[in-house]
């Protein structure tokens, strides 16, 4: 499997979604390596960015599924580095 660098967006327009969110972010801890929220109180929005690693399939389902939710935006930015997991890591001998 190949595995790639990015970052989630999430914006959030209706408070009521926050818990589904944070349930789908449960779904998919294993792919997120970072996470920071910001709430922009006088907007009344929330910002979520996420570091995420994995394949383009598994951030691409995390990201599908927090855009169906009503009152949320998303966006996923994807780095062009690729990691191979037939490749040796950084430190292992061949």
């Amino acid at each position: 499997m190949e595995k790639r660098i990015g970052v989630v967006a999430v914006i959030i327009t209706d408070k009521n979604s926050v818990s589904r969110i944070n349930s789908i972010l449960s779904e998919y801890d294993s792919i997120i390596m970072g996470r920071m929220g910001l709430p922009f109180r006088t907007k009344n929005i929330r910002v979520v960015s996420l570091i995420v690693e994995g394949s383009t399939d598994q951030i691409g389902a995390l990201a599908g599924k927090i855009g169906k939710i009503a009152g949320v935006q998303v966006r996923s930015v994807l780095s062009k580095y690729k990691e191979n997991n037939n490749e040796s890591k950084e430190g292992e001998r061949l």
